[in-house]
């Protein structure tokens, strides 16, 4: 049916807006993957201690995300992930986590 493919990051406190302009101002080529069906950068509860953030990818199957991971377009996206200048705002490193759908209604 479908396979989404996620990355939990905990965002240190006052970096939110950081962290969201990465993401806005990076140059996706998700779209370019055969499979690829949607994107979501999404922003869950916070504690004093960080923002809970995840990326939610829809891919037509595994198959395809882990197509994804060995491209060069997943090498071009992550070039440059962790090398930014100053403190990361992301604490630690993202926790994936990898489902196949089961069902799905619409």
């Amino acid at each position: 049916m479908s396979y989404i493919a996620m990355n939990r990051f905990k965002i240190r406190p006052g970096r939110e807006t950081d962290f969201e302009n990465i993401w806005k101002e990076r140059e996706s080529r998700l779209n370019e993957l055969a499979g690829f069906r949607e994107f979501r950068l999404l922003k869950g509860p916070a504690t004093e201690e960080f923002q809970l953030y995840s990326s939610h990818v829809i891919w037509d199957s595994r198959e395809d995300f882990e197509a994804w991971t060995k491209s060069e377009q997943f090498r071009a996206s992550h070039r440059n992930a962790g090398k930014r200048e100053g403190e990361s705002p992301i604490l630690g490193h993202p926790q994936f986590e990898g489902f196949e759908t089961v069902l799905h209604e619409a």
